[in-house]
C-alpha cells in the first residue's frame, strides 16, 4: 500500500498537498452526488419544465455573478478560512434542506434557493482552493499535482458520483443530502490540516473595484494569460453550442436514446481516466505547448466528425478521445495559468478565467439551441468546427508563448 501511496501522490509533493488532494477527492464525490440528486429532488415536486430549468440556471450563474468578488476575497484573506467557511455554509444549508424533507415541509422554492445559496459557496470554495496549489507545490511539479487532483475530479465527480447519487436518491430522497454532508464534513477536516506560507500581498486594501480591476487589468496586459483566457472563452463557446443540444444529437442523429445519452457521459469519463493515467507519461514527453496545441487539433475534428457521422461505432470512440482530451487540456491550462501569475493575484485572474470558462457556455449554449432549431441538430457541430478551425489558425503561434516553451 505504501509503494502506491508514493507514486500516486509523491513525498516531493509534501504533506500540504496530501491533504490538500485528500480534501478535494471528498469534496468532490459529494459534488457528483449532487449532480445527480438535485435535479431529480426537484422533478419528484414538480413537472413544470420553468421551474426545473431554473436548478440549471442557478448552477450556471453563481461563478458569472460572484466570481469577481470570491477571486478578491482569496487575494486578500486567509484562503484555508475561506474554504472552510464556504463549506461550513454547505452544510448548513443541506441541513436545512435535510430538516425540511424530514418534516415534511421542502417545497420548490425552498430547494431553489437551496441550491442557488450552494452554487454561491461552491464559488467561494472552488475559486479559493484553485490559489491553494501553487502555495504548497513547487512550480515545476504543478503539473503532476494538478493532475492528481483532476484525477479525483473525473473518477469521482464525473464517473462514480452522479451514479451513486441517483442510486441513493432511489433508496430515499434524504440520503444523497446526507452523504453530501458527511463527505463535505470529511473534506473541510482534511483542508484544516493544510499549512499555508505567507500570501504574499501588499498590506492595505485599495478597494473592492480597485483591486477587481487590477485583476482584470493584469490579465490583459499578460500577453500568454491573456491569450489563454481568450482560447477558453471561444473554444467554449464553440463546444456550448455543440454541447447544448447532445441529447437531441443522441436520440435523432445517433438513435442511442435516453440510455444511449447517458452512455455518452461514461464514455468521456473513461476516455479521461484515460488521460489521467497517461498525464505524466505525455509532459515527461510532450512540451506543454504541443499539448496545448494538439488539444485545440482534437477539439476541432471532434466538432467536425460529430457534424459528418450518424453511426453510434464513429461518434463512441470520437466521445471517448474528446474525454482523455478534456482532461489533459484542462490540467495544462490550469497548471499553465498557474506558473504564469503571482500569488497576490491567483484568486482575481482565475476568477477572470472562470467567468471566460462560463460565459462561453452561456453564449454558446444559446447559439446553439437557436441553430438547431432554424437549421437542424448537427448544425451547431459545424459551426462549433468552422468556429475552432478559425481560432486554431489564428491562435497557433502563440501557443508556444502561453505555455512559456520560450
Amino acid at each position: 500500500m505504501a509503494p502506491v501511496l508514493r507514486t500516486v501522490l509523491p513525498p516531493r509533493l509534501g504533506a500540504g498537498f496530501r491533504w490538500l488532494v485528500a480534501s478535494s477527492w471528498s469534496t468532490n464525490l459529494g459534488d457528483g452526488i449532487s449532480a445527480a440528486a438535485g435535479p431529480l429532488l426537484i422533478a419528484s415536486l414538480t413537472d413544470d419544465p420553468f421551474q426545473i430549468s431554473l436548478a440549471a440556471l442557478l448552477g450556471w450563474a453563481p461563478p458569472l455573478v460572484c466570481g469577481l468578488y470570491a477571486g478578491v476575497l482569496s487575494d486578500r484573506h486567509d484562503r484555508r478560512l475561506i474554504v472552510l467557511a464556504a463549506n461550513v455554509v454547505r452544510m448548513a444549508v443541506l441541513a436545512v434542506l435535510i430538516g425540511a424533507l424530514g418534516t415534511g415541509h421542502l417545497s420548490v422554492t425552498l430547494v431553489l434557493t437551496g441550491l442557488g445559496l450552494l452554487g454561491v459557496a461552491e464559488v467561494f470554495a472552488d475559486n479559493t482552493t484553485g490559489t491553494l496549489l501553487p502555495m504548497l507545490v513547487a512550480r515545476d511539479d504543478l503539473a503532476l499535482a494538478n493532475g492528481r487532483l483532476q484525477a479525483g475530479f473525473i473518477t469521482l465527480n464525473q464517473l462514480a458520483g452522479p451514479p451513486l447519487g441517483a442510486a441513493l436518491f432511489a433508496a430515499g430522497r434524504v440520503w444523497p443530502l446526507v452523504a453530501e454532508v458527511v463527505l463535505l464534513a470529511a473534506g473541510t477536516l482534511l483542508v484544516s490540516r493544510v499549512r499555508l506560507p505567507a500570501h504574499g500581498r501588499e498590506r492595505g486594501s485599495t478597494g473592492l473595484l480597485r483591486e477587481v480591476v487590477d485583476g482584470v487589468r493584469w490579465t490583459i496586459r499578460h500577453p500568454a494569460v491573456r491569450t489563454l483566457c481568450l482560447t477558453i472563452l471561444i473554444f467554449n463557446l464553440a463546444f456550448g453550442a455543440a454541447w447544448s443540444v447532445l441529447v437531441l444529437y443522441a436520440n435523432d442523429r445517433l438513435g442511442l436514446g435516453a440510455v444511449g445519452f447517458g452512455l455518452i457521459t461514461t464514455v468521456q469519463a473513461v476516455g479521461g481516466m484515460l488521460g489521467t493515467g497517461g498525464y505524466g507519461w505525455l509532459t515527461a514527453r510532450v512540451s506543454l505547448g504541443n499539448l496545448m496545441r494538439i488539444g485545440l487539433i482534437i477539439e476541432t475534428l471532434t466538432h467536425l466528425v460529430l457534424a459528418v457521422t450518424t453511426s453510434p461505432w464513429v461518434a463512441m470512440p470520437t466521445f471517448f478521445l474528446f474525454g482523455a482530451h478534456a482532461f489533459v487540456w484542462g490540467t495544462t491550462s490550469t497548471t499553465v495559468r498557474q506558473r504564469a501569475v503571482p500569488q497576490q493575484l491567483q484568486g482575481r485572474v482565475s476568477a477572470v478565467n472562470t467567468i471566460c470558462v462560463y460565459g462561453g457556455l452561456v453564449v454558446g449554449s444559446a447559439l446553439g439551441g437557436v441553430l438547431a432549431s432554424h437549421y437542424g441538430v448537427a448544425a451547431p457541430f459545424w459551426v462549433a468546427f468552422g468556429l475552432s478551425a478559425f481560432f486554431l489558425i489564428l491562435l497557433w503561434p502563440q501557443m508556444k508563448h502561453i505555455a512559456h516553451d520560450d
